[in-house]
This record gives structure tokens, C-alpha cells and sequence, in this order.
């Protein structure tokens, strides 16, 4: 048992209090819907990185990294080096094509090529994807308070869907930016500490070598190489094809902006699971028989001085906070612009907007604990890969087919392809659970929709 002193608590309050004042100043800088959105379209490189990582570095690079680690070893790994390949294909391939279209979701920007039918398609079904995303970090977020004050899981679960909601309820991608920044500053050195005093506490890598089998602890593909391979992919497709961090590249002031903020994001994505796999790792050894979603957290609470654990703490509950927040600001976004704003409200002005995307922020996030509540036992990666996934089935060809061959893609084959996609990836993952990884077959449905349809419905050439 693992119970926080009074030194813990003070540090927890100094670093949320100090955190929720970079929130609150942001949150005076939002006044319009387009600051809300896109931050004004005024953001620099750090900002931008920030948003990027404030998102990306979560409960699942965190606490889930250190789960799957405690369980099998180095191909926990997967997740961040995904996310941070998938930055780093924002930045040479993307950020040009994004920043200079001036628009504030990825549906409007498929609305260029397949038609206004895209939009909602596209809206919905990525919705739908991320939703499940944020069900992992609300899972994250019980096991790092249930560890903190061994707190029920419903009511660990009210308190983080609160946190979340005043997380971006006022800032918007402002607020997730410049909050985002100052977390990733505090988040990176605690995985440092944590990580170096794991692997100095575990003997280095001779003592780990010596405690471990060499598989599956130290092979990328412990759990085989089509599911891990699967794994790194979907997360680069689903980054590729999430909403908030469009958003991000949208709200860069310009192109050099966009890609200078989008490679700072994957440089620091690349490393930063390496410090929960050690982590994990060290606690199998020393405490087998412990929950491994706890890993981290009781990590934290054991071995780090009281006022230095509290910090860290604090800093890994706002990196759940933040990403679950990111995400639902991204299906905020998009449900008030493409569904809102198009057909129910069309001469709606800014404020009004701002006030549907809050609303609908609100409403988003409190669903998730019907979700969460039923799910408690499941691994927390599972859902974050599961959700890139669907993502990626939904957006990444239709994607692709509007920045690189648009000039061949019809927008009958396009909205196929959206609809076509997702189906055919949750057809899969139900009919087939232990067989291939629902996103190739996603991935192939959606291609050959694309492909053949382009072809039977071909572009009408403009007169």
C-alpha cells in the first residue's frame, strides 16, 4: 500500500494552481470563436509544438506506456515512436498544404475535394474515433488517482470528466497550447527523473538483462510482429488524421511556423516512452502481483522525495487532463463547424459558435463515463490504438487522395471511401477480434473504394 504525505499533497497544489493560472491567463487572450479554434491563426513553432504535445503526451506515452511495459516489455514502445513518425510527416509533408488553406477542420478541408457531403461524413466518423481515445485517458486518470487517494472508480471518473471540462472550456486550442507548453516542460523532466532513478534503481541495463528473458522484455515485437506492427501503424495514421492537431498546424501564423512547430513535436515524441517502459519494467520486478495501470503512479509515490512526487504527480494528471481535453476540443471544433454552423444554424455569428462549441465540449465529455464505467478492467493502449485506428480507417486515404491526387479523385469515391472505411475496420474488429488488425481492413476497403470509384464516377472537369 502506497498512501501520499502532507509534503505530496502541498507540492500536487502548488504545480495545479500554478498550472491553472497559465490556463486562466490564456483563457483571457480567447475573444472569438476563431481564437477558440485556431488560436487567431497567430501561433509560433513552440505553441504550436506545444498543442502537439500537450495532446500526444498522455495517459497513453505515460501511464498506459508504463502498463503495457509492466506486462511486456520493450514493445510498449510503439506508441510514441508512431506518434512521433506521424509528426514528423506533418512537418514535410503536410504543413504547407494545411497552413495555406485557411480553415479550422480537417472535414472542411475534404469538403475542397469530395463535396459539402464529405463534411458530416467525415465529422462524424472521426468523432466517433477520438471519442474512444478520450475513454483511454479517463482510464488513465483512474488508475493515477486511484493510486494518489485510492479513490472508487466512478468517483475518480466524475472528478477527471470536471478536470477536463475546466481544462479547455475556457482557452480553447489557446488554452491547450499554452497550457500544453508549460506541461511539456514539466512532464519531460519528470520522465527523466523517473526514468534514469528506474534504471539506475534496476541495476542499468546489466541488471535488467539478468532480470529479464530477452523475449518477449526486450523485443519490439513481444507481442508478435503483426500486432505491434499494426500498433505503430495506427497511431501514425490516426495522428495524421485527428483533428486537434490540424488545428494546430491551422493556427500557425504561417507555413515555417507550422512545420518548425510539427518537427519540434516529433523529436520530442520519439524519446519520451522510453522512461514509463523502464519504469514498468522495474515495478514487474519488484512488485509482480501489483495492478499494472499503477505502475507509474506507485512508482512516483515509493521512490521520489514526497515534494518531488507530488510535482510529478500533479504533472502526469495534467498530461491525462491535457489530452483528453485536447481531443475533445478537437470534436468540439468539428461538430460546431461542420454540422452546426452548416445545417442548423447557418447565419450563426462568433459568439454563438463559441458558445455550441462549449456546450458540446461539456456534453462530449461527459458521455465518456457511461463508457468508462463498463470498461474499468481493460488495458488503457488498447483503447488508444483501437481509436488511431478507426481514425485512420475514416480519414488517412481520403486524405491523402485531397493533398496529393486530387486531381484524379472523384468526390462520389471520396465520401465512399469515408463511410466505406470505418465500417468495414468495425466490421472487422467485431467478426474477426483475433485475426488481422481491423485497419488494413479499413485501410483496403477504403483504397479500393477510392481507386474503383474515381474510376466508375470520374471527376467532372470544370468548363
Amino acid at each position: 500500500m502506497y498512501n501520499l504525505t502532507v509534503s505530496h499533497l502541498v507540492s500536487i497544489v502548488f504545480t495545479l494552481t500554478l498550472v491553472s493560472l497559465v490556463g486562466v491567463y490564456a483563457g483571457r487572450q480567447v475573444k472569438s470563436a476563431s481564437d477558440f479554434s485556431v488560436g487567431g491563426r497567430n501561433a509560433g513553432p513552440i505553441l504550436i509544438a506545444g498543442t502537439i504535445t500537450g495532446t500526444l503526451i498522455g495517459g497513453a506515452s505515460t501511464i498506459g506506456t508504463a502498463e503495457l511495459a509492466f506486462k511486456f516489455g520493450l514493445s510498449a514502445w510503439w506508441f510514441t515512436i508512431g506518434a512521433g513518425l506521424a509528426c514528423l510527416l506533418l512537418s514535410v509533408l503536410i504543413a504547407g498544404p494545411l497552413s495555406d488553406s485557411k480553415l479550422e477542420t480537417l472535414p472542411q478541408f475534404l469538403v475542397k475535394t469530395y463535396g459539402p457531403i464529405a463534411g458530416p461524413v467525415a465529422s462524424i466518423f472521426s468523432s466517433t474515433g477520438i471519442f474512444i481515445n478520450i475513454v483511454a485517458q479517463i482510464l488513465s486518470a483512474i488508475a493515477l488517482l486511484g493510486a494518489m487517494f485510492h479513490l472508487n472508480s466512478v468517483y475518480a471518473a466524475f472528478i477527471t470528466v470536471i478536470l477536463v471540462i475546466c481544462y479547455v472550456f475556457f482557452g480553447g486550442v489557446m488554452g491547450t497550447g499554452i497550457v500544453g507548453s508549460v506541461k511539456l516542460v514539466l512532464i519531460y523532466v519528470s520522465l527523466i527523473l523517473t526514468g534514469v532513478l528506474a534504471y539506475t534503481k534496476a541495476g542499468g541495463l546489466t541488471g535488467l538483462t539478468q532480470s529479464f528473458p530477452p523475449f518477449p522484455w526486450f523485443s519490439p515485437f513481444g507481442r508478435g510482429p503483426a500486432v505491434d506492427v499494426a500498433a505503430g501503424f495506427s497511431v501514425v495514421v490516426g495522428v495524421l488524421s485527428t483533428q486537434i492537431y490540424w488545428q494546430a498546424m491551422f493556427s500557425g501564423r504561417d507555413v515555417q511556423a507550422a512545420r518548425r512547430g510539427a518537427l519540434t513535436a516529433a523529436l520530442l515524441m520519439l524519446p519520451c516512452g522510453l522512461a514509463g517502459i523502464t519504469v514498468g519494467m522495474y515495478m514487474k520486478l519488484s512488485f509482480p502481483n501489483m495492478p499494472a495501470a499503477e505502475a507509474l503512479p506507485a512508482f512516483v509515490i515509493k521512490f521520489l522525495p514526497p515534494w518531488l512526487g507530488g510535482i510529478v504527480l500533479a504533472v502526469l494528471l495534467v498530461a491525462v487532463i491535457g489530452t483528453a481535453a485536447g481531443l475533445a476540443l478537437g470534436i468540439s471544433t468539428m461538430l460546431t463547424n461542420d454540422l452546426y454552423k452548416k445545417f442548423i444554424h447557418r447565419q450563426a455569428t462568433g459568439r454563438q459558435l463559441l458558445v455550441v462549441s462549449r456546450v458540446i465540449l461539456v456534453a462530449v465529455t461527459g458521455l465518456t463515463i457511461l463508457f468508462v464505467i463498463g470498461n474499468l478492467k481493460t488495458m488503457i493502449l488498447e483503447w488508444s490504438f483501437l481509436s488511431m485506428g478507426l481514425r485512420g480507417a475514416t480519414i488517412f486515404l481520403p486524405l491523402m487522395g485531397a493533398i496529393f491526387f486530387k486531381k484524379y479523385v472523384s468526390p462520389m469515391a471520396g465520401v465512399l471511401a469515408l463511410v466505406v472505411g470505418p465500417v468495414a475496420d468495425l466490421a472487422w474488429k467485431i467478426a474477426f477480434p483475433n485475426r488481422m488488425d481491423p485497419l488494413y481492413a479499413g485501410l483496403c476497403a477504403g483504397f479500393l473504394v477510392l481507386v474503383l470509384g474515381s474510376l466508375v464516377f470520374p471527376r467532372t472537369k470544370p468548363r
